[in-house]
C-alpha cells in the first residue's frame, strides 16, 4: 500500500492545482468523485431549463471535467452506470431511440441519478435546471433544429456524410470507425443571472456539492490499510489511469461475481468488512487521480504498448523523467547544432547538464521523496506494478546524474523541425549523454511494429530501470544485440546506423566502465580491438572523401564489409587496403591524413602479432571506428565529406530521427 500512501500525499500536496485544464489536453488533477471525458457537444440552457443554444465542441477544447460515480469512473464495461450530469446521448436524451439511436438507451437509470441529488441537501441551481431540460425529452430534437445534429431523408440522425466534402458538418469529422454523431457526448452550460461561471465543468461550487453528496451516500466504514483509520472505504476503484479508454484497474474488486477468492474470507458482499484490501474511499479517490495526473503530465508512454513508467516528487516539485536522454532534460536551446563537433564543445554540454541535474538538486533538497513507479497490463482488465522504488531527491538525482556521466556519449540523433520560407528544414543537435532506455531499446532491436519485437523492447526498457536506479549492470544480452546490429550497417539507413553506432559505444563504454574508455581519441590505447576499429574508419574516411571530391554517392567498401569485418578483421582487412589503392592515387597528397592514421594505428599492434589473428572482434572496436572517424572530420575551410552529404539528403520532414 506503500504506492497508494505516496500519491495520497502528493495529491494533498498538489490540491492548489485541482481542477485546472490546460490548452494541451493533459489530465488535470480531478476533484474526487470526478473523471474526465472528451466532449463534442455543448448544450447552453438557462436557469430554468430552456433551452438557448448549441455548439460542436473542437478537440482541443474537448477534455471536460464532470461528476461520476464509482461505478460509472471504473471503466463502464457493463450494465447501466450512468454520469450524473454529463454523458452521452444514449443516456441524457429521452428521445435518442425515436432519432435512431442503435444502443441501448440508459435514460431512466441517468434520470433517477440525477433526480437522487437535485432533491437532497447539497442540490445545485445548476444540476436542477439540467434535470428540468432533459425532462422535456427533446435533447435530440433541439440539437437537430439548431443543426448540430444531421438527419437524414428518413428522418434518423445520418450515420454517415455521403454529400460535398467541403460541405460536411464539423461533427463528422470527430468520429472514427464504427462511432457516430449519435455516440455523442453532451456537456452543459447553465446561463444563471448575477454568476459569471455558465460552464458547468468549471464551477466549484458545483464539484463541491457532488462530492458532498455522493460521499455521505457511503455507508459502510472499515480500516483503511493505508492511513490505518476507520474511514468509509470505496467499493470500487478508478480506470482511466493511462489514457481515456484504459480499463484497466490497479485494485480490482468485482471478485464477488466470479468466486475468484471463494472460500477463503468469512465475509459475504452484503456484509462485507473487507477483509481482501480495504481502501478509503477519500484515499482511493485521491491516488488514483493523482496517478492519472502525474502519467498525463510527466510520463513515459510506449506507444506501441500499454507500458508507463513515471517519477515525481511527493512534495509537488517537477523533476525531469527518468527516461529523458540530455535532449530532453537541457532543451533545444542549450545545445548546439551538428555544425560544431569539437570536443571542447562536447565537454561543455556535459557540464551543462551536471548543472541542469544539479539544480534540480537544490529544488527538491536532501529529504524529498521521490518515487519511481512503472505499470503494465496484459489484458484490459488487470493491471500491475512492474517496478516501484522510493528514494530521496538526492539520491535519485545523484543516480540519474551517474547514469548520464557513465552511460554518456556523443549523440547526433536528435533534431527539432525548423519552418522557414515555407521550407521545412530539420537542424540536427549533438548532445552528450546517456540514451533514452527507449532509443537504447529500438538501437537493439530495431523499430519495425511487428508484436515479438514490440515485446523485446517494451521488455529491455523494463530491465534498464533497475540500471538506472539501483546501479544494476546492463544485460549483457541488450549490449549485445546493439552491437550486432551496429556491425551489420548495410541493413540501415544511414541516419538509424549512426544512431545505432553511438547508442552501441554508449552501452559497451557502461558496461566495461573499468575500462574508463574516452569520447575522444584514445591514441595510447593499443588493444587488438580498438586499433582495428581506428584502422576501419580510416579507411571508410579517406574512400569517402575520394568518392566526394568525385561527386560520387555511393557505400564505401569498408561500409559493406563492416560486419565480415568484425568476424575476420584480418583477412577482410587485406580486401579493404588493396581497395583504397585508386583513391589514394586519386587523392595524392590530400589522402596524407587519413594514410597517417592507418599507419599510427599499425604501429601500435603491440605484439604486432596480434594484428595476424584473425578472431571476431568485441564492442570495443566501435569504439576505436567512432573516435578515429570523429578526428578525421573535415576542418573548417575543408571540403565536406560524404557524411555530411547525407545529413543534406536526410533532412527531410518524413523522418523522424535525424542523421549522422
Amino acid at each position: 500500500m506503500s504506492w497508494i500512501q505516496k500519491l495520497y500525499e502528493t495529491y494533498n500536496n498538489c490540491e492548489s492545482a485541482r481542477g485546472k485544464l490546460t490548452l494541451n489536453n493533459e489530465v488535470p488533477l480531478l476533484p474526487i468523485c470526478h473523471t474526465t471525458n472528451k466532449a463534442q457537444i455543448e448544450i447552453v440552457i438557462d436557469h430554468q431549463g430552456n433551452f438557448k443554444r448549441a455548439r460542436v465542441v473542437a478537440k482541443d477544447d474537448a477534455r471536460t471535467i464532470i461528476p461520476c460515480t464509482e461505478k460509472s469512473a471504473g471503466g463502464r464495461t457493463s450494465g447501466e452506470a450512468p454520469h450524473p450530469l454529463a454523458d452521452k446521448l444514449q443516456y441524457v436524451a429521452k428521445d435518442y431511440e425515436v432519432f435512431g439511436g442503435d444502443k441501448k438507451p440508459y435514460f431512466k437509470a441517468y434520470l433517477l441519478n440525477l433526480e437522487a441529488w437535485c432533491i437532497s441537501k447539497n442540490n445545485h441551481p445548476k444540476a436542477t435546471a439540467v434535470l428540468s431540460y432533459v425532462c422535456k425529452g427533446n435533447v435530440v430534437k433541439d440539437l437537430i433544429e439548431a443543426k448540430i445534429l444531421i438527419q437524414g431523408s428518413d428522418g434518423k440522425l445520418l450515420r454517415k456524410w455521403e454529400g460535398d466534402k467541403k460541405a460536411k458538418p464539423y461533427i463528422f469529422s470527430l468520429f472514427q470507425n464504427e462511432a457516430w454523431q449519435a455516440d455523442a457526448f453532451v456537456r452543459w452550460e447553465v446561463e444563471v443571472p448575477d454568476d459569471p461561471r455558465v460552464r458547468t465543468w468549471e464551477d466549484e461550487t458545483l464539484w463541491n456539492e457532488w462530492i458532498d453528496y455522493y460521499s455521505n451516500t457511503k455507508k459502510e466504514k472499515s480500516l483503511c490499510y493505508v492511513t490505518g483509520e476507520e474511514l468509509f472505504v470505496a467499493d470500487l476503484h478508478p480506470a482511466k489511469l493511462r489514457n481515456d479508454g484504459d480499463k484497466a484497474k490497479l485494485i480490482s474488486s468485482n471478485d464477488w461475481d466470479g468466486f475468484t477468492f471463494r472460500g477463503r474470507f468469512t465475509d459475504t458482499k452484503d456484509h462485507n468488512t473487507y477483509q481482501t484490501c480495504g481502501v478509503g474511499f477519500d484515499v482511493s479517490q485521491k491516488a488514483h487521480s493523482a496517478l492519472r495526473w502525474l502519467i498525463s503530465r510527466q510520463g513515459y508512454r510506449s506507444q506501441s504498448s500499454d507500458q508507463v513508467i513515471v517519477s515525481w516528487a511527493t512534495s509537488g516539485l517537477k523533476v525531469h523523467q527518468l527516461l529523458d536522454d540530455a535532449f530532453e532534460i537541457l532543451g533545444a536551446e542549450n545545445l548546439e547544432s551538428d555544425e560544431t563537433s569539437s570536443v571542447n564543445t562536447n565537454q561543455d554540454l556535459a557540464i551543462r547538464l551536471r548543472k541542469k541535474i544539479a539544480g534540480y538538486k537544490a529544488e527538491l533538497g536532501d529529504t524529498s521523496d521521490v518515487v519511481v513507479m512503472g505499470l503494465d497490463s496484459m489484458t484490459q482488465g488487470r493491471m500491475a506494478l512492474t517496478f516501484y522504488r522510493e528514494l530521496t531527491g538526492s539520491d535519485f538525482l545523484s543516480r540519474v546524474d551517474d547514469w548520464h556521466e557513465t552511460c554518456s556519449w556523443i549523440h547526433n540523433y536528435r533534431f527539432i523541425e525548423d519552418k522557414e520560407n515555407r521550407t521545412k528544414k530539420n537542424k540536427y543537435f549533438r548532445f552528450v549523454g546517456a540514451p533514452a532506455p527507449k532509443d537504447i531499446a529500438e538501437a537493439a532491436y530495431g523499430n519495425r511494429s511487428d508484436d515479438s519485437l514490440k515485446k523485446l523492447r517494451k521488455a529491455a526498457v523494463a530491465r534498464l530501470l533497475p540500471c538506472i536506479i539501483d546501479g544494476q549492470k546492463i544485460p549483457r544480452d541488450i549490449v549485445g544485440a546493439t552491437v550486432r546490429r551496429a556491425c551489420n550497417r548495410v541493413s540501415m539507413e544511414e541516419w538509424e546506423w549512426n544512431k545505432t553506432l553511438s547508442i552501441a559505444c554508449s552501452l559497451y563504454k557502461k558496461f566495461n566502465e573499468e575500462e574508463e574508455y574516452s569520447m575522444a581519441l584514445d591514441r595510447e590505447r593499443k588493444s587488438r580491438d580498438y586499433l582495428y576499429g581506428r584502422l576501419l574508419a580510416a579507411a571508410d574516411c579517406l574512400e569517402r572523401f575520394a568518392l566526394v571530391t568525385s561527386e560520387k554517392k555511393r557505400d564505401t567498401n569498408a561500409s559493406r564489409m563492416m560486419q565480415r569485418f568484425a568476424d575476420r578483421p584480418c583477412s577482410t582487412w587485406k580486401t579493404i587496403e588493396l581497395s583504397l589503392k585508386p583513391y589514394k592515387a586519386r587523392l595524392g597528397g590530400r589522402s596524407k591524413k587519413y594514410l597517417d592514421a592507418i599507419g599510427e594505428a599499425m604501429c601500435l599492434f603491440d605484439p604486432p602479432e596480434e594484428f595476424t589473428i584473425d578472431e571476431p572482434l568485441t564492442g570495443e572496436f566501435l569504439l576505436g571506428y567512432y573516435c578515429q572517424r570523429e578526428a578525421l572530420k573535415p576542418k573548417k575551410g575543408e571540403p565536406q565529406s560524404i557524411e555530411e552529404s547525407i545529413i543534406s539528403d536526410d533532412q527531410n520532414p518524413e523522418n523522424e530521427q535525424g542523421g549522422f
